[in-house]
C-alpha cells in the first residue's frame, strides 16, 4: 500500500520552507517537492536582503540556504521533481510528478511568482547588480543614487514614489504617452521634482560591467535613441503566478489561488502559500508567514477530519 503523506509541500522558497519547518516541528509527515536544484525560490536572485528582521543586510542566496538549513536540520524529506498535475480522489489527493505519485490528506501549493522580464541585453547579466525587480527591498541600497523605473502600472508608479523618497533622480520610462496606474498615485508622482518622465519609449539594453552604469533607451514614436546614465534599473512589468497545470483546482483570481491569511483554498485540503495566493504584498516576510499559517491550517484540518 502507497504511504499517504499528512501534507505535500509544492515549492521550496520561503513559504514552502516555513511550511516544512513547521510541518516538521507539528510531527506531520510530510514531504516537499521542489523543481530546481536549489531551495529558496526568487530570494536567491536578490543580492542583498535588508528588511527580513535580524537579518540585515544578508545576501539572498545567503538567506536561502540557512532556510534549508533549518528545514534539513529538523530531518524535513526534499524530493527533486516536478508536478505535472494535482489529482482529487475523494479525501485523498494524488501529486502526480515526472518521476513518481504522492498520495496525501493535504497539498500546500507554494510555487511562488515570476517577476515579467523585459528580455533585453544585461538584464540577466546584471540581475542584482543594479537590475531589481523590488523597490521596497532594494531600493536603501540607491540612496542618493540615480535610477529607473520600467513600467506603468501602479505598481511602477509606487515604486518610483517610492524611490524618490531616497533617489537623487529616479527617471520613469513608459512605453506609452500615459500610464495605466490610478489617477491618485499619478498625480503625486508628476508634483515630485526629482522624477522625470520617458514617454513612448522602451529599454532596448542595460548597460554595465560589475553594476548596471546606463540603459540604452529608445523612443517608439521618432526612432531617436540615446543612453541614460543610471545607477539602479527597477523593472515593473507585473508579475505572473506560478500556477501553470494546476488552475482547475479551486477559484482562482488572474491566475492566483484565491486564499486567504489561513492559506486555506475553496477546495478542502489544498492550501496556498507565499506570492502563488492572493495578497496585498508579496515578501519574504509575508511568504514565512503564510508557511506557518498554512501548517496550523493543515494540522485543523487532519483534526476535522
Amino acid at each position: 500500500m502507497a504511504e499517504i503523506f499528512d501534507t505535500v509541500i509544492i515549492g521550496s522558497g520561503p513559504a514552502g520552507l516555513a511550511a516544512a519547518i513547521y510541518a516538521e516541528r507539528a510531527e506531520m509527515n510530510a514531504i516537499v517537492i521542489e523543481k530546481n536544484v536549489v531551495s529558496g525560490g526568487q530570494v536567491l536572485t536578490t543580492y542583498e536582503v535588508d528588511n527580513y528582521p535580524g537579518s540585515r543586510g544578508i545576501g539572498g542566496f545567503d538567506l536561502g540556504m540557512k532556510f534549508r538549513e533549518h528545514a534539513d536540520g529538523l530531518g524535513a524529506t526534499f524530493v527533486e521533481d516536478e508536478v505535472l498535475r494535482i489529482e482529487k480522489d475523494g479525501k485523498i489527493k494524488k501529486v502526480v510528478c515526472e518521476n513518481g505519485t504522492y498520495e496525501t490528506k493535504t497539498v500546500i501549493i507554494a510555487t511562488g511568482a515570476s517577476h515579467r522580464k523585459l528580455g533585453v541585453p544585461g538584464e540577466e547579466k546584471l540581475t542584482g547588480l543594479g537590475v531589481s525587480y523590488c523597490a521596497t527591498c532594494d531600493g536603501a541600497f540607491f540612496k542618493n543614487k540615480t535610477t529607473a523605473v520600467i513600467g506603468g502600472g501602479d505598481v511602477a508608479i509606487e515604486d518610483a514614489i517610492f524611490l524618490a523618497r531616497l533617489c537623487k533622480k529616479v527617471y520613469v520610462v513608459h512605453r506609452r504617452d500615459e500610464l495605466r496606474g490610478a489617477k491618485s498615485l499619478q498625480k503625486k508622482l508628476f508634483s515630485l521634482e526629482n522624477v522625470e518622465m520617458v514617454w513612448d519609449s522602451v529599454i532596448d539594453e542595460i548597460k554595465g560591467e560589475d553594476h548596471v552604469e546606463a540603459m540604452a533607451v529608445s523612443n517608439v514614436k521618432t526612432g531617436e535613441k540615446k543612453d541614460v546614465a543610471v545607477d539602479g534599473v527597477f523593472i515593473a512589468v507585473g508579475i505572473s503566478p506560478n500556477s501553470k497545470g494546476l488552475e482547475n483546482l479551486t477559484e482562482m483570481e488572474n491566475g492566483y489561488f484565491k486564499a486567504g491569511e489561513d492559506c486555506r483554498t475553496s477546495e478542502p485540503g489544498i492550501l496556498a502559500a507565499g506570492d502563488v495566493r492572493t495578497k496585498q504584498l508579496r515578501q519574504i516576510v509575508t511568504a514565512v508567514s503564510d508557511g506557518a499559517n498554512a501548517i496550523t491550517s493543515v494540522e485543523r484540518y487532519l483534526a476535522e477530519e
